[in-house]
């Protein structure tokens, strides 16, 4: 098989689009099963990278050539053509693949430990805002300083230190543990994102001063990501789970839990009034029942978010009769209209 690093989708075959359908199932399989059980988005990533390495890898060791091109010839950042159209989705494909399996650990290190708790400060949502924040400024952090070069640069390093300058933009005093200085403790972000970063910018100064050979990771792609991020996370989690962190507010642990939860709770809204009764149809029966429950026991986030599930199931718009459901508004539960009358509490 010859390389074609300006490898087009008009060049694939039938079996081509097959194997990358297979792909795309298996990198996006972990967020369709977290969205519907509410489970970590963050988490979801950690597994969709690695599926979708294991199944190169697993492809490699068997020696089964099912694509009729390298797929890091299509998928990957290549600088030197990133400017044509038909290359735009290099932008989100390349962060999928990686050189080996030290390269895609290093990167899900980053996102389970630091992406976690960031994703229960943040929401699912705007974490996966900062996420895309993070590799799209590494990628073109990469582009805009090596633009003539030919040399694929693939990977979620990116993305991994953009969860770390969000993190360093809105809660550099929360505490994580974290693998530092040959210690896995509880470490403040910001340390965390100085030593990190430092590092990323030292090995820079290292090549271009020629104290050190060249090398196949791409710093600027790191620090790239790290910077974009760092500069609009305060912006998109406005509004989030959790308020913005001041210096001085440091949580860990239990107590970041317990103080995020505390916040939602305060979100949740007020049950007294209902939009049943206002509308002069008030509830009967079983709904009625529904609904007293949960004015008892609704003062827990779970227990409300179970009370009004089942209350949506059971009772029906009072404005159009229609089918009611739920949706989850930054960790609060809400029956919403399928006609969007009514959104309540």
């Amino acid at each position: 098989m010859t390389r074609d690093i300006d490898v087009t989708w008009g060049q694939l075959e039938g079996l081509d689009f097959f194997w990358l359908l297979v792909m795309v199932i298996i990198s996006v399989g972990p967020f369709i099963s977290a969205a519907r059980n509410r489970t970590s988005f963050a988490l979801a990533m950690v597994l969709s990278l690695l599926l979708s390495h294991f199944f190169r890898y697993a492809l490699r060791m068997l020696d089964f050539e099912i694509f009729q091109f390298y797929p890091v010839d299509l998928l990957s950042i290549i600088p030197s053509i990133s400017g044509d159209p038909a290359h735009f989705h290099r932008m989100i494909t390349s962060a999928w693949l990686h050189a080996d399996f030290i390269h895609v650990l290093g990167n899900i290190l980053v996102i389970a430990l630091a992406g976690v708790p960031l994703e229960q400060r943040l929401g699912p949502k705007r974490w996966i805002a900062v996420y895309f924040l993070g590799f799209l400024g590494g990628n073109l952090a990469w582009i805009l300083s090596h633009p003539e070069s030919n040399v694929p640069a693939i990977g979620a390093s990116g993305a991994a230190f953009g969860i770390l300058g969000a993190y360093m933009a809105c809660w550099p005093e929360d505490k994580i543990e974290f693998p530092l200085i040959f210690l896995i403790r509880a470490w403040p972000v910001w340390l965390i994102a100085f030593i990190r970063l430092g590092f990323e910018i030292l090995q820079m100064y290292s090549i271009q001063s020629g104290t050190a050979g060249e090398t196949n990771i791409a710093h600027m792609a790191h620090v790239g990501g790290f910077f974009l991020s760092y500069a609009l996370a305060r912006t998109i989690a406005r509004g989030g789970p959790s308020p913005v962190g001041g210096p001085g507010e440091s949580m860990s642990g239990s107590s970041l839990a317990e103080n995020l939860r505390k916040h939602v709770t305060e979100r949740m809204g007020d049950i007294s009034e209902d939009p049943w009764t206002s509308a002069g149809k008030p509830l009967e029966g079983r709904p009625a029942r529904i609904l007293l429950k949960l004015r008892k026991e609704g003062d827990e986030l779970e227990t409300r978010r179970a009370w009004l599930e089942e209350l949506s199931e059971n009772a029906i718009c009072p404005i159009c009769d229609g089918e009611l459901g739920t949706i989850d508004e930054g960790g609060i539960c809400k029956i919403v209209c399928s006609s969007k009358h009514i959104k309540w509490p």
